[in-house]
């Protein structure tokens, strides 16, 4: 049973808590009508965030039917609802009758906490999957969804990249998936906290972390915590359940929620929101532990190869899959990076072997989800994203100018 929306009598209160953007009516604040009644061509006032009052006509506006969105003509106190008229409405700004003007409480927006490097494809295999790949093209996507993301940050980088600020990996990867299903080809760094300088001291941002999780892996997960910089708050316990609050830097949440999930086996629950910026933590966090097998070569990966290869580390790639130069194929079993040859063929000679010729047969290669390719690379390689494909990669792609690069640092 779901209760009535509680309402109060008066003059129109509306305040947009969601931004959406369309091309044919531009911005669209969408909300919960707090008080009064709104009608589609009336004149209202909108108080803005500075105070200011800005008076405009409802163009457009939308109601919710299950998960459909229809065009309606009016809206009465608690109804949800989407209105179109002022280019620039934002979030916590308050919609009322003119003459009326009592602006509501301002809504609190986290501020970015997290960066990634979103630039133009530069990989050998540029426009074989996607069909968008030009600079320009990418940041026209990024600003758009600027427009209906009120937490995104967008600043350019250099001619073919951008630097975009966001809430959390999961909230970027979000953007990425839906810019990948779009037709976009990109390629993006490894994502990394924002430090600011706050009286001469190097701060970062940290977090309130909530987590509930089965009694059973509670131990598993206060460990994992504590080595990612974690700090416990509160812990309660009830009918087979436990609740820890920790507060934690944001640099010891990348690459946690896979982590996360497979401790649990996916019972855990997770959430956590912006709590302010400190001193910086000492030590590394999130930092990937083992180093990667890279190609050295272009072509085609072969069974003969790979099987070679399975005793070096795991796989990320499967026999007749596209390998070019700098690519990382799988996972090395130490913490160095490795250049291996996965293109090479058996010699073939017509004297017959005294062995019998055995069939190759190879472990099953890495999964590799967009989360999971953001959460393990280090920050001189980058994920490879077209429509089709993630491929990780380093920076620099051929092998000897990597090795004059790492001798110098």
């Amino acid at each position: 049973e779901i209760p009535e929306p509680r309402v109060s009598e008066g003059a129109l209160q509306f305040q947009p808590a969601l931004l959406d953007y369309n091309d044919f009516v531009g911005r669209i604040g969408i909300g919960v009508v707090k008080r009064g009644k709104m009608k589609v061509n009336e004149m209202v006032s909108c108080v803005r965030l500075d105070g200011s009052i800005k008076q405009f006509r409802i163009q457009k506006m939308f109601g919710y039917l299950g998960l459909k969105r229809i065009e309606i003509e009016e809206a009465n106190a608690g109804d949800i609802v989407a209105i179109a008229g002022l280019p620039d409405i934002s979030v916590g700004e308050t919609v009322c009758e003119i003459g009326h003007e009592e602006a509501l409480p301002i809504l609190r927006i986290d501020e970015p906490t997290l960066q990634m490097t979103f630039g133009v494809n530069t990989s050998p295999f540029v426009g074989r999957e996607g069909k968008i790949i030009t600079a320009r093209k990418i940041e026209e996507r990024l600003l758009k969804e600027t427009e209906r993301d009120v937490s995104l940050k967008i600043r350019p980088n250099d001619s073919e990249s951008f630097i975009v600020s966001g809430r959390g990996e999961l909230h970027l990867s979000i953007l990425i998936e839906n810019m990948r299903r779009e037709g976009f080809e990109l390629q993006v760094s490894k994502p990394e906290v924002i430090i600011k300088e706050i009286d001469g001291v190097k701060c970062e941002p940290y977090e309130d972390v909530q987590i509930d999780v089965p009694d059973e892996y509670v131990g598993n997960v206060i460990e994992a915590l504590g080595n990612r910089e974690g700090s416990m708050e509160h812990m309660s316990n009830s009918e087979g359940q436990t609740r820890l609050v920790y507060t934690m830097p944001s640099r010891g949440l990348i690459g946690f929620s896979t982590e996360f999930m497979t401790m649990t086996k996916g019972y855990g629950m997770m959430s956590h929101t912006f709590k302010e910026y400190r001193k910086m933590a000492g030590g590394k966090v999130g930092e990937r532990k083992l180093g990667v097998l890279v190609s050295m070569e272009n072509g085609k990966a072969t069974a003969y190869a790979l099987g070679q290869l399975e005793d070096r580390g795991v796989m990320f790639v499967e026999p007749g899959a596209d390998i070019y130069e700098g690519m990382i194929v799988g996972e090395h079993s130490h913490d160095n990076d490795l250049a291996v040859n996965v293109v090479k063929g058996k010699n073939l000679t017509n004297t017959r072997s005294a062995g019998k010729d055995h069939t190759v047969v190879l472990k099953r290669p890495r999964l590799m989800s967009l989360e999971y390719c953001l959460d393990y690379i280090n920050s001189d390689e980058l994920v490879e994203i077209t429509p089709l494909n993630f491929r990780l990669r380093k920076k620099i792609l051929n092998t000897n100018e990597r090795k004059k690069y790492d001798s110098r640092k």
